[in-house]
């Protein structure tokens, strides 16, 4: 997988330099791509097993779920410096009968970037255009609450922190690819004492194109493989992989409602076992460009 998109990027490069052209964009822009709320509830009251409609028999629960996706990007002659803060975080309560509610984390994560990308080629035509260069790329990783992890037979709470280098190649800023990259990932988790220092391989793309007048199509996706690390834990993983669809449809001004559904999946390096967290709903969303860049 890694290697045809290696060689799909490879390939849209060279042909790149047939039509090389000045960027499109220059100066400041901040984007508020996405501020959401998803919300689900379920009450029931009175449930006896003896029913046999399946909704009288259900355990009352709630998801709420809130996501927070904010670019501070730069538009020079040659160079594309991007910075983004993203943050998620939910939790779910069930209130069984007769039993204490239980409450666990559905999504905890803060991520802070900063990419800088040489823009050597600029397509016009090509899957409706795009630009295209090298990048380099350092973020930090970490959560609001720690986790509790099993070690050794032991339960424990650990904060997640990361510190994670990237360099690769990258098309990015076109009309429907609006980001599609490989990459060589050094990483440094802080998680565990000792810290462990990773090496990884990373591809990922977003896309989006306009379904009709108010409604957009977006997905995104990433995979990363781990090959090595310093220190062994229980909980290295030997891949992730996360792919989100969603359609974003306008209610009024920057508003809008998008059903949606998430797919992550990770395997585990020291033990054999592959989990799966699939997450469908609708958001309740904001978005805006706060400073859009000059147009060339």
């Amino acid at each position: 997988m890694i290697k045809n998109l290696f060689f799909a990027v490879l390939v849209c490069f060279l042909f790149a330099t047939v039509v090389l052209a000045e960027g499109t964009k220059n100066g400041w822009e901040l984007n508020l791509q996405q501020l959401s709320l998803n919300l689900t509830s379920t009450e029931v009251h009175n449930s006896a097993p003896e029913f046999s409609q399946t909704r009288l028999k259900a355990d009352s629960q709630t998801s709420i779920q809130g996501k927070l996706d904010f670019f501070a990007n730069y538009f020079a002659s040659k160079l594309f410096w991007s910075n983004g803060l993203k943050a998620e975080y939910g939790k779910t309560y069930v209130r069984p009968i007769d039993k204490d509610e239980t409450i666990t984390e559905n999504a905890n994560k803060i991520l802070l970037t900063t990419d800088l990308t040489y823009r050597l080629w600029n397509i016009e035509k090509f899957l409706g255009g795009f630009e295209a260069g090298p990048f380099a790329n350092i973020g930090y990783e970490t959560e609001f609450d720690a986790t509790e992890v099993e070690i050794g037979g032991v339960k424990e709470r650990h904060l997640r922190q990361i510190i994670r280098g990237k360099a690769g190649a990258k098309l990015f800023e076109g009309k429907y690819l609006k980001e599609l990259y490989v990459a060589v990932v050094g990483e440094s988790d802080f998680t565990y004492s000792p810290t462990s220092d990773k090496l990884a391989c990373e591809a990922g793309f977003k896309a989006e194109t306009d379904v009709r007048d108010g409604v957009k199509f977006i997905a995104w996706s990433y995979y990363r493989n781990y090959l090595s690390q310093s220190k062994e834990y229980t909980s290295d993983l030997e891949y992730e992989v996360e792919v989100e669809l969603r359609l974003d449809v306008k209610l009024w001004n920057n508003l809008a409602v998008a059903p949606f559904v998430n797919y992550y999946s990770a395997s585990a390096k020291r033990f054999n076992c592959v989990a799966e967290n699939w997450y469908t709903g609708i958001s309740l969303s904001y978005s805006t460009f706060f400073v859009k860049a000059k147009e060339i």
